[in-house]
């Protein structure tokens, strides 16, 4: 056993002991389902973090940075992440109010039963695919650095977290999370920092990724683009940046797997500030990978298969023990994020879809999720046995049907007093179904859709007219309407000073971060590149209007801008003394 399998086994045996002791503490529902709802600031952050960064990330979208769209993936991480803030500020604290079980139990709360099970449905769908692509994920990882067999690998990968979910429910999710979220956090910052150095340093790696003569326009603002390729012009490509970084900003606005985990939260403040570190940190991490993806190309630009850049990298560039903590990193990004699938997808069966009685023990319930999770893991071991490996595929096709399926109706639910539970019912199935069926006949070669008429596009826009349809034809119902009303009441705990102050300058953080990107990208990659591809204005001054220059504007107006958003939202909602919620009024979900 080397020492690369050596890191990963320690590695998982950590993440065991997690578990172990996160589910000797499990009492009951609450600390199963939501762990007590006390998580701090950290660990909010941790497991936001862990679970969107997982072998898709790792694997497919460094494999993509590394073959021919290194300059594209730096903007659209700013666009998606600014779904954590305003997905924070207009859903993810009126749903911790509501002191719901899961996001499906919000919604069944907020409309009605029917609403709850398609909700429930919906993430049995896409979360089980997502299950599926990150435990082949896992798989790959263990079968390139030992000498296991897929098979054996996925086995060993399926046990390990499976086992770990059904013991120690959210508790120990959230903390192996934050646990997994620091290490890969710190390899790669210094496994960015050797390799670039291992090259010459920045200014000399970067001439050489520019000049690359194997991959020309690598680190154009648009990548590779051409009658050959995806995309065949720069202005098709930014639409499709754009595009898809307000996409999944939608899914980590309201999808289950991120709003969930601020049910978890201590209180509205953690929410908020929570989600402004973690757009930080989870852009951070994704460009650095990104960037170092690009860099390994002047060792070896002919890495096959893309995904397994990283790998290599970590095998064959960096000293032996920084490449045996970056593999212990991806395995600990795919372990974690399986875990967050898999419970998700355990308390949607057990609480969302299958029918229970009101008067069932806390105990049996425990035992009855326990087995849900139980069919649900078995159920994706057999499918990811016979079904061949396809990450990049399943992460691309479930995660943003979430997008058109959630969005409308989540933020409708908090904002709107006309829709109505039929429209919620019908908004979900249509804009899941629109999505899914649009973006599977597009893979298969059966139809052709531009890029602004991308199927997140079509599934969105198809809910919101199905919501707003049926809404004209039916009536609020007096109980939807006051669980509504009580949604705006803003508990008097949560007016606590110092919390705010705390909450503001994380925000602020978040302005000051998109601002020193911003200078940082002109001064190391927008100058550098006008200046070695020609592009500088005839007086030797940098052409703002072109794209590289305009990404690097995008993040400080980003930031800035939704960072101003929650400082000011905060500042109105917690900082002044206002109406306390009435102490005969009903708590929402009462």
């Amino acid at each position: 056993m080397d020492i690369y399998s050596i890191a990963i086994a320690i590695s998982v045996i950590l993440y065991i002991l997690v578990g172990n002791y996160a589910g000797r503490r499990v009492k009951g529902i609450d600390d199963y389902f939501v762990a007590g709802r006390q998580a701090p600031t950290v660990l909010i952050v941790g497991t936001l973090t862990a679970s969107l960064l997982s072998t898709n990330t790792f694997l497919a979208e460094t494999g993509m940075a590394y073959t021919h769209w290194a300059g594209p993936w730096m903007l659209f991480p700013p666009v998606m992440v600014m779904g954590y803030i305003y997905g924070a500020l207009f859903f993810g604290r009126y749903l911790r109010r509501s002191r719901a079980i899961t996001v499906a139990d919000f919604l069944g709360q907020r409309f009605d039963r029917r609403v709850q099970i398609v909700a429930g449905l919906t993430i049995v769908l896409g979360l089980g695919g997502y299950l599926l692509a990150v435990t082949q994920g896992a798989a790959v990882i263990l079968s390139d650095l030992t000498a296991l067999s897929y098979t054996q690998a996925l086995l060993i990968a399926w046990a390990s977290y499976t086992a770990f979910t059904i013991y120690s429910g959210s508790k120990g999710v959230v903390l192996t999370d934050t646990m997994m979220f620091f290490l890969f956090a710190t390899v790669t910052l210094f496994g960015l920092i050797y390799i670039v150095d291992h090259h010459g340093g920045w200014a000399t790696a970067f001439e050489g990724l520019v000049t690359l003569d194997e991959k020309p326009n690598l680190m154009a603002w648009h990548g590779m683009t051409g009658p050959e390729m995806q995309w065949k012009t720069p202005s098709e490509m930014a639409i499709w940046q754009i595009v898809l970084g307000l996409a999944w900003g939608l899914v980590v606005a309201v999808s289950p797997w991120q709003s969930s985990r601020y049910l978890i939260a201590r209180n509205e403040q953690v929410v908020i500030r929570s989600a402004c570190i973690a757009a930080v940190t989870i852009v951070s991490i994704q460009v650095g990978l990104y960037a170092t993806a690009a860099t390994v190309n002047l060792s070896k630009p002919d890495i096959e298969p893309m995904e397994s850049t990283m790998i290599w990298a970590a095998t064959n560039i960096l000293p032996t023990w920084l490449g045996a903590l970056l593999l212990a990193g991806l395995m600990a990004a795919a372990l974690s994020s399986a875990t967050t699938f898999l419970s998700l997808v355990g308390f949607s069966l057990s609480h969302d879809i299958l029918p229970r009685k009101e008067s069932t023990s806390d105990a049996a319930m425990l035992r009855f999720s326990r087995f849900m999770m139980l069919g649900v893991g078995l159920t994706v071991l057999v499918i990811a046995l016979v079904m061949p490996l396809s990450i990049w595929l399943i992460t691309n096709v479930v995660g943003p049907s979430f997008a058109s399926s959630w969005g409308p109706v989540a933020f409708m639910s908090v904002w709107s007093d006309k829709i109505t539970s039929k429209a919620a019912f019908w908004g979900m199935v249509v804009g899941f179904t629109f999505n899914v069926i649009p973006r599977l006949m597009e893979i298969a070669g059966l139809i052709y859709l531009p890029v602004y008429l991308h199927p997140i596009i079509i599934g969105s826009v198809s809910a919101v007219i199905v919501i707003i349809y049926f809404s004209r034809q039916g009536e609020v119902t007096e109980q939807e309407r006051t669980f509504r009303k009580n949604l705006h009441v803003i508990p008097e705990e949560e007016r606590d000073p110092k919390a705010t102050f705390r909450t503001t300058w994380a925000a602020w953080l978040l302005a000051a971060f998109g601002i020193s990107v911003a200078v940082f990208f002109a001064t190391n990659y927008v100058v550098p590149y006008q200046t070695l591809s020609g592009l500088l204005l005839p007086d030797g001054s940098v052409d703002w209007s072109r794209g590289e220059a305009i990404e690097a504007i995008a993040w400080a107006l980003l930031c800035t801008t939704f960072a101003v958003l929650a400082h000011f939202t905060v500042k109105r909602s917690y900082a002044s003394k206002g109406e306390a919620s009435p102490a005969n009024a009903p708590a929402p979900g009462d």
